[in-house]
């Protein structure tokens, strides 16, 4: 999980998992993107229209448009040295 600045980790194992770190590292650039509060209150909007639209906590996370831009890019380790707001291409 990415609370600006800090990526919390359920293990040490997960450390060294290149694909958890950078799908944290697009969160934390998404909170920096929305100057961190509204990324929150977005985040969370988007996930409970979601939960009325999918009435399923899984289909719901999952199409969150912050989560759909980092599972999509996770495996590219290149991803963060993009443009900006890369998150608005999955809305």
């Amino acid at each position: 999980m990415a609370i600006f600045p800090f990526i919390l980790l359920k293990s040490e194992k997960l450390r060294v998992n290149k694909v958890i770190i950078n799908h944290e590292k697009i969160h934390l650039r998404q909170q920096l993107e929305l100057l961190i509060l509204p990324f929150y209150i977005l985040y969370l909007l988007h996930y409970l229209i979601n939960l009325i639209r999918f009435k399923q906590h899984d289909t719901a996370y999952r199409n969150i448009v912050f989560e759909k831009e980092a599972y999509n890019n996770d495996g590219n380790l290149n991803y963060l040295k993009r443009s900006w707001y890369g998150w608005l291409k999955a809305l």
